[in-house]
């Protein structure tokens, strides 16, 4: 009898360790060149920001020289049906995020292999792609593939997602949903104005399906995310993960827990270009430092120097864009750099109040993480994520 009280003791002890993740570890941040008492006052700001029901809670982490130095849950992570407090492994709809993680990296690394050339025709590609046309009818320029990239194409920014299902049905195909996305009348002519679309990446994912024969998620995980280590980081969660996903919009009485918030990529099956990829902080962070190591994470390479550059600081051709290939540099969205984070700075925003930031000058990041559209879409963020960044860069005293 006392020999099985002590089996059932040691197999109930390995279920708790089994169910228990351990995070990353901390250091002290003062062995990064940060104020430990002045990154603290993020306790202050995020808690006043939960307790205002700015939005129900949020996950920040902060590394600096290959080193995470803060990493706290704040609030909730849903409010209807019940009350669930946040935890800091929990799982988010990165939304937009998805852009630059996902679609601008994998078309990066093609690049990088000589599979295309950024300076290709998007028919190439997409043969429906229609072109600007004046007044009078007369076609203009064709875009080209880094007109995509740095949202100067002359596509709009969205599409009614209701109108393509009723025409292409659900789910359609990313195949269909290009070509129905490229016959639309664009904007303004390639190069020429900056319209953030998330349809301009719903094509690059396409492209990338048409030239690898796979899709955005399955390229993307063997290539950038299984790599280097982004375990808890994929399109369309896996069951056993749903519990640890942070619930977004409610509909019907019900969130959406692990199913994707935007629209058009839920019309695709949870996988595309623009949004549809979910992650956790942790995972963000170690696509930060690989970046701010030139394309590099613990001994496995991802981009070479020379990409990471190229993506990470402004395009040239599309200079009053004030985006790189993927990245936002210095663009009336760039909300999330604050005020002290230099120009050689950058980072990207997502819908559902998502953000990452990153700073090669200082070699910092912070990743923002909230569930603001949690449970009616009014959740505010944008002057947060201001202020977040201004408290981290302000902490680094070395």
């Amino acid at each position: 009898m006392k020999k099985c009280s002590i089996l059932f003791v040691c197999a109930l002890l390995a279920g708790t360790a089994a169910c228990f993740r351990s995070g990353p570890k901390v250091s002290n941040p003062d062995e990064a060149g940060m104020s430990k008492a002045h990154l603290e006052r993020l306790d202050t700001l995020l808690n006043a920001a939960v307790a205002r029901r700015d939005f129900p809670g949020a996950v920040v982490l902060v590394g600096r020289k290959d080193k995470i130095v803060y990493r706290k849950a704040f609030g909730d992570c849903q409010w209807i049906p019940e009350r669930r407090p946040m935890a800091a492994d929990m799982i988010f709809d990165l939304a937009s995020l998805t852009k630059p993680l996902a679609t601008a990296t994998s078309v990066m690394i093609l690049v990088e292999r000589g599979e295309l050339s950024l300076q290709e025709k998007v028919r190439s590609y997409v043969p429906e792609f229609a072109p600007w046309t004046d007044e009078t009818g007369q076609p203009g320029e064709d875009a080209r593939l880094w007109h995509l990239l740095t949202h100067t194409s002359g596509l709009p920014p969205y599409a009614d997602a209701a109108l393509a299902e009723k025409i292409l049905g659900r789910p359609a195909s990313t195949g269909a949903l290009t070509a129905y996305i490229a016959r639309l009348p664009k904007t303004d002519p390639p190069g020429t104005a900056f319209h953030y679309s998330c349809l301009g990446y719903i094509t690059l994912a396409d492209i990338v399906n048409r030239i690898t024969g796979e899709s955005i998620a399955e390229f993307a995980s063997k290539n950038v995310f299984k790599p280097i280590g982004m375990k808890d980081t994929f399109f369309v969660p896996p069951e056993e993960v749903r519990e640890r996903c942070v619930p977004t919009q409610v509909y019907n009485g019900r969130p959406l827990r692990g199913v994707v918030h935007d629209p058009l990529a839920a019309l695709q099956g949870g996988i595309s270009g623009n949004a549809g990829l979910f992650s956790t902080a942790d995972d963000v962070a170690r696509f930060a430092q690989m970046l701010l190591n030139k394309g590099i994470y613990k001994g496995k390479r991802i981009l070479g120097p020379l990409a990471v550059a190229r993506m990470t600081g402004i395009y040239p051709r599309a200079g009053f864009s004030g985006r790189g290939l993927g990245w936002d540099l210095d663009s009336p969205l760039a909300s999330n750099r604050g005020d002290l984070f230099g120009p050689s700075s950058f980072g990207h925003t997502g819908y559902t109040g998502t953000s990452v930031w990153i700073d090669p000058e200082t070699q910092a990041y912070v990743v923002f993480l909230t569930n603001r559209v949690h449970p009616d879409d009014k959740g505010s963020i944008v002057l947060m994520r201001s202020r977040v960044a201004n408290l981290v860069a302000a902490s680094i005293v070395k």
